[in-house]
Parts: structure tokens; C-alpha cells; sequence
């Protein structure tokens, strides 16, 4: 199974960010960590990350081709880009949304996502490991 991560806003500053929040992993680290993770499954794994949204999007419509599944962590964009949504609609494969940290527990407006009804499955306030939950997650319900 081919499945690619895209990481959007933001997330270049993991290290830097909020340690409570988000870890103290950088990215290369957290990707380098996915890698092996996907790897330990006998799945693949490309990761990709921008700060900005058309790219994001761009990235979303190139995986319509040759990738098996998403796991998207749009940051912020999660909370407000209908043209991130509508993009991850087209994609006919299953999608896992990860959030570093807990949305539920955070500010009223980091609570919903617009994404929420097009992705197959969620996974908030797990850091790192909710990377893992993802790729075990697509191990264990992907056709």
C-alpha cells in the first residue's frame, strides 16, 4: 500500500513550536519515524509538507494518482479551507486526519474541522504516535 502524508501549516516548525502541544520531534524526525512505521507495516510511505495552500492542494490532486490512502494533517487549514476539503473529496481512497494535539480540548474554533466529513478516520492528541494509529489504522480497515 502506497500512502502518502501531507503536513501543512506550520508543521516545519515542529521542534520550535509549543512543546505541550506539539512534542519536541522535528519534522525530519517525525518523517523519518513515519517511514519506519510504514515500513514495519510492508506499506510506503511518501511525506510531504508546505505552508501554503494552493500547494497543499496541488499535492492533494497529484495523489490522485499512484497513492493507495492519505494521512493529512493540514494544521490550521483543517478549521477553514473549504478548497482543502473539496480537494480531499475527489480522492477516492481512505483518508486518516491526524492532529498532533488535542483539538477537543483546545480553543472553541480549533474543535471542528471542515474536513471531518470526507476523511475516513480521526486521530487527535496522540503527538507522534498518531502517525503510527494512522498507518495501523489503514493496515487494519484499507480494501
Amino acid at each position: 500500500m502506497q500512502v502518502t502524508v501531507l503536513n501543512g501549516v506550520n508543521l516545519n516548525m515542529l521542534g520550535h513550536r509549543d512543546p505541550e502541544q506539539y512534542g519536541d520531534m522535528t519534522l525530519l524526525q517525525l518523517e523519518t519515524r513515519i517511514y519506519e512505521w510504514a515500513q514495519e507495516l510492508n506499506m510506503s510511505a511518501r511525506c510531504s509538507q508546505t505552508n501554503h495552500e494552493g500547494a497543499y492542494v496541488d499535492m492533494i490532486h497529484e495523489a490522485c494518482s499512484g497513492t493507495d490512502a492519505l494521512v493529512v494533517n493540514p494544521g490550521a487549514w483543517s478549521h477553514y479551507s473549504y478548497a482543502i476539503r473539496d480537494a480531499l473529496e475527489i480522492f477516492t481512497g481512505p483518508i486518516v486526519e491526524v492532529h498532533l494535539s488535542d483539538i477537543e480540548r483546545r480553543e472553541q474554533w480549533r474543535r471542528q474541522t471542515v474536513i471531518s466529513d470526507v476523511v475516513s478516520h480521526r486521530i487527535s492528541g496522540r503527538g507522534a504516535e498518531g502517525y503510527r494509529d494512522a498507518f495501523t489504522y489503514l493496515a487494519e480497515n484499507a480494501p
